[in-house]
Protein backbone atom coordinates (compact mmCIF):
# COMPACT_ATOMS: atom_id res chain seq x y z
CA UNK A 1 0.00 0.00 0.00
CA UNK A 2 0.91 3.32 -0.95
CA UNK A 3 1.71 6.02 1.93
CA UNK A 4 2.30 9.73 0.83
CA UNK A 5 3.83 12.02 3.80
CA UNK A 6 4.09 15.64 2.62
CA UNK A 7 7.73 17.08 3.77
CA UNK A 8 6.01 20.75 4.24
CA UNK A 9 9.58 22.69 4.52
CA UNK A 10 11.32 20.25 1.71
CA UNK A 11 8.57 20.61 -0.44
CA UNK A 12 8.88 16.52 -0.70
CA UNK A 13 7.54 13.53 -0.38
CA UNK A 14 8.43 10.57 1.72
CA UNK A 15 6.64 7.27 0.37
CA UNK A 16 6.25 4.63 2.90
CA UNK A 17 4.89 1.39 2.88
CA UNK A 18 2.72 -0.92 5.01
CA UNK A 19 2.97 -4.71 5.36
CA UNK A 20 0.76 -6.82 6.45
CA UNK A 21 2.13 -9.40 8.78
CA UNK A 22 -0.49 -12.20 11.07
CA UNK A 23 -3.51 -9.69 10.22
CA UNK A 24 -1.40 -7.13 11.47
CA UNK A 25 -0.54 -3.68 9.41
CA UNK A 26 3.19 -2.84 10.23
CA UNK A 27 4.87 0.77 8.63
CA UNK A 28 8.05 0.35 7.07
CA UNK A 29 9.47 4.05 6.35
CA UNK A 30 11.00 3.53 3.22
CA UNK A 31 14.13 5.70 1.66
CA UNK A 32 12.32 6.51 -0.97
CA UNK A 33 12.26 10.06 -1.36
CA UNK A 34 10.94 12.42 -4.63
CA UNK A 35 10.67 16.09 -5.25
CA UNK A 36 7.39 17.35 -7.08
CA UNK A 37 8.83 17.41 -9.87
CA UNK A 38 9.12 13.78 -10.20
CA UNK A 39 6.40 11.60 -11.57
CA UNK A 40 4.18 10.68 -8.75
CA UNK A 41 2.38 7.18 -8.80
CA UNK A 42 -1.45 7.42 -8.85
CA UNK A 43 -2.43 5.82 -5.51
CA UNK A 44 -4.64 2.51 -5.62
CA UNK A 45 -8.35 2.91 -5.51
CA UNK A 46 -8.45 2.21 -1.69
CA UNK A 47 -9.34 4.63 0.53
CA UNK A 48 -6.49 4.84 3.36
CA UNK A 49 -3.96 5.30 0.16
CA UNK A 50 -6.41 8.12 -0.87
CA UNK A 51 -6.14 9.76 2.36
CA UNK A 52 -2.46 9.37 3.23
CA UNK A 53 -1.69 11.57 0.12
CA UNK A 54 -4.16 14.67 1.41
CA UNK A 55 -3.48 17.52 3.22
CA UNK A 56 -5.41 17.27 6.80
CA UNK A 57 -8.37 19.84 5.41
CA UNK A 58 -8.88 17.77 2.56
CA UNK A 59 -8.24 14.63 4.44
CA UNK A 60 -11.28 15.79 5.96
CA UNK A 61 -13.53 16.69 3.18
CA UNK A 62 -12.77 13.16 2.00
CA UNK A 63 -13.39 11.64 5.40
CA UNK A 64 -17.00 13.45 4.95
CA UNK A 65 -17.52 12.25 1.66
CA UNK A 66 -16.53 8.34 2.35
CA UNK A 67 -19.46 8.43 5.43
CA UNK A 68 -21.95 9.95 3.32
CA UNK A 69 -21.36 7.80 0.44
CA UNK A 70 -21.11 4.69 2.70
CA UNK A 71 -24.20 5.38 4.35
CA UNK A 72 -25.80 5.37 0.63
CA UNK A 73 -24.48 2.29 -0.13
CA UNK A 74 -25.74 0.47 2.85
CA UNK A 75 -29.07 1.58 2.04
CA UNK A 76 -28.31 0.56 -1.78
CA UNK A 77 -26.36 -2.19 -2.06
CA UNK A 78 -25.07 -0.61 -4.61
CA UNK A 79 -20.86 0.15 -4.80
CA UNK A 80 -21.40 2.23 -8.38
CA UNK A 81 -21.44 5.77 -5.88
CA UNK A 82 -18.29 4.02 -3.57
CA UNK A 83 -16.48 3.55 -6.89
CA UNK A 84 -17.03 6.62 -8.33
CA UNK A 85 -15.96 8.39 -4.57
CA UNK A 86 -13.17 6.35 -4.95
CA UNK A 87 -11.94 7.25 -8.69
CA UNK A 88 -12.62 10.89 -8.18
CA UNK A 89 -10.73 11.39 -4.88
CA UNK A 90 -7.84 9.13 -6.33
CA UNK A 91 -7.27 11.78 -9.06
CA UNK A 92 -7.59 14.51 -6.43
CA UNK A 93 -4.62 12.68 -3.89
CA UNK A 94 -2.28 12.43 -7.18
CA UNK A 95 -3.20 15.97 -8.10
CA UNK A 96 -2.04 17.05 -4.88
CA UNK A 97 0.94 14.95 -4.65
CA UNK A 98 2.35 16.60 -7.69
CA UNK A 99 0.92 19.87 -6.94
CA UNK A 100 -0.05 21.03 -3.48
CA UNK A 101 -2.75 23.30 -2.84
CA UNK A 102 -4.08 22.42 -6.53
CA UNK A 103 -7.70 21.69 -5.57
CA UNK A 104 -8.09 24.61 -3.85
CA UNK A 105 -6.75 26.82 -6.11
CA UNK A 106 -9.48 25.08 -8.63
CA UNK A 107 -11.85 25.51 -6.89
CA UNK A 108 -11.01 29.51 -6.09
CA UNK A 109 -10.81 29.77 -9.85
CA UNK A 110 -14.31 27.84 -10.39
CA UNK A 111 -15.61 30.53 -8.20
CA UNK A 112 -14.52 33.35 -9.78
CA UNK A 113 -15.71 32.27 -12.90
CA UNK A 114 -19.09 31.78 -11.81
CA UNK A 115 -18.86 35.49 -9.93
CA UNK A 116 -17.88 36.59 -13.42
CA UNK A 117 -19.76 34.95 -15.38
CA UNK A 118 -16.90 34.07 -17.26
CA UNK A 119 -12.70 33.09 -16.65
CA UNK A 120 -10.64 36.24 -17.54
CA UNK A 121 -8.13 34.05 -18.33
CA UNK A 122 -9.59 31.84 -20.76
CA UNK A 123 -8.04 32.22 -24.34
CA UNK A 124 -10.78 32.15 -27.40
CA UNK A 125 -11.60 29.27 -28.98
CA UNK A 126 -9.55 29.82 -32.28
CA UNK A 127 -6.33 30.89 -30.51
CA UNK A 128 -6.44 27.02 -28.63
CA UNK A 129 -7.03 25.62 -31.59
CA UNK A 130 -4.36 27.62 -33.66
CA UNK A 131 -1.82 26.39 -30.94
CA UNK A 132 -2.96 22.67 -31.13
CA UNK A 133 -2.01 22.68 -34.63
CA UNK A 134 1.17 24.22 -33.99
CA UNK A 135 2.26 21.39 -31.66
CA UNK A 136 1.13 19.01 -33.49
CA UNK A 137 3.47 20.19 -36.39
CA UNK A 138 6.35 19.58 -33.95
Amino acid sequence: MLRCNRLASAGRYVRAGVVAHGGRGYRVHMGSVATVSDPAPVPPSDPQAIRACLAPTLAAEFDREWEIVLDRVKQSKDLADLHELLHKWRHTAYAETRDPGSYYRMLSKAEQILRAGSNPDAVPFEEMQALIRQRQLR
